[in-house]
């Protein structure tokens, strides 16, 4: 696919050029169209050796071609990393007074935005504003990270790490690609019309200190397939997030959450009126007994403190225990990676008959897979470890093969 890398003038600029090769080792022609700012962070020469495109920020260069208007005309993706408050004010008011926001304004594809910022200038009225403006035009802006920033500055507003703005784009890419070739996944009837889908994504985080967390590598991709594709189906639906840096997917109630408890009093919430509970968030098993109010100092002896661990509840077990309205069907993922006690699936069917779900979608996880890319290998078990299917593909296929079996479900009660 044809991607236009827009880069605008932050610090965070040479983040971007990780995030370009990780495009291009994907597989897509990525031209970098930065703003004449952003070139004083990153050089067009590092950005042309590694796109192997040519770059500039005028509008007047190569006017023959009118690159204004061609590459936004031409474009498949245009994903901007990273937007500063004035990129986005920019880009609110139909600004075209260099090349990147032309391209944009002549852009009629999908398009990605990830802010970097300050936290004041992110959380300043005139930014809200503008964020939400462009998100009601459909424009897709992930939420800054919260970190380290310039100087000793900390807070929200960090710029996303490349690979979970790659993830993101990659599954904008998949999803346009999807539409076109998979129809049959995302064109069927509206054959949960009527339902109520309940689905949680994303890696819950559980604090350490102001500065640390325990945490996962989920991204929420899969979760958010799920979302969008029983969106699509009809379904009413209910996203409870869980620490991902995604867009909200259009037409779906979304919830954001950090931690295990409020991820189960959010998804109990929801669940009060729900057809079907989809668990597709990495739940984290254990939390600190009690998070520290300051940041923990490394000793000088270079003795490290213990960090004491509790278990977390196990949401799905208790979701498919004490179901909240009668016959809901209750699905779990559980992510696997194998050891000396067994392989994947082996740990996959004791799990569905310990869960008491009605499915079990079991993903091989680590070296690549399940996390932080576009597809994913499943296979389906019913509560007693016994498999209804197993499927293969983008994370779109296997949301349409899961809800497939949902709907077999609920069509039997």
């Amino acid at each position: 696919m044809r991607i236009i890398l827009g880069v605008s003038g932050g610090i965070a600029a040479y983040k971007s050029v990780l995030l370009l090769r990780q495009l291009t080792e994907a597989g897509h022609r990525v031209r970098v169209v930065p703003t004449e700012a952003a070139l004083r962070f990153v050089g067009a020469p590092t950005w042309e050796a590694l796109s192997g495109e040519p770059v500039t920020s005028h509008v007047f260069d190569d006017v023959a071609h009118v690159p204004h208007v061609a590459l936004g005309q031409g474009a498949d993706l245009v994903v901007v990393a990273p937007a500063t408050a004035d990129l986005l004010a920019r880009m609110a008011g139909g600004m075209s007074d260099d090349l990147l926001t032309a391209t944009l304004l002549t852009a009629r594809c999908p398009v990605l935005v990830a802010p970097a910022m300050h936290t004041e200038m992110w959380t300043h009225p005139a930014t809200r504003s503008n964020v939400r403006l462009l998100r009601e035009r459909g424009v897709h802006v992930l939420e800054p990270a919260s970190g380290r920033l310039t100087g000793d500055d900390s807070g929200q507003g960090r710029l996303p790490e490349p690979s979970e703005i790659a993830a993101a784009a990659l599954a904008l890419v998949d999803e346009t690609t999807a539409s076109a070739s998979e129809p049959a996944v995302l064109d069927r009837p509206l054959d949960l019309l009527g339902r109520t889908v309940v689905v949680s994504a994303g890696g819950t985080r559980e604090p350490i200190d102001p500065v640390r967390f325990l945490g996962n590598r989920s991204t929420g991709l899969q979760g958010y397939a799920l979302a969008e594709v029983a969106c699509a189906r009809g379904a009413s639906v209910v996203l409870v997030a869980a620490n991902t840096s995604l867009p909200d997917p259009h037409g779906v109630e979304v919830v954001h959450v950090e931690t295990t408890e409020e991820l189960r009093a959010a998804v109990r919430r929801a669940a009060g009126d729900a057809d079907v509970v989809i668990m597709a968030a990495a739940v984290a098993d254990f939390r600190p007994v009690g998070a520290v109010g300051h940041k923990i100092k490394k000793r000088s002896d270079g003795v490290v403190a213990p960090i004491e661990l509790v278990a977390n509840p196990d949401v799905l077990a208790e979701l498919a225990a004490h179901r909240l309205v009668p016959g809901q069907v209750v699905v779990g993922f559980a992510a696997e990676t194998g050891d000396e006690d067994g392989d994947v699936l082996e740990h996959g069917r004791a799990k569905a008959r310990r869960k008491g779900a009605d499915l079990l979608v079991v993903n091989r996880v680590g070296e690549g897979r399940g996390f932080a890319v576009p597809d994913n290998d499943v296979t389906v078990l019913d509560g007693d470890g016994s498999t209804v299917t197993a499927v293969a593909g983008s994370k779109a296929v296997v949301a349409g093969v899961v809800l497939d079996c949902v709907h077999g479900l609920l069509a039997g009660r």
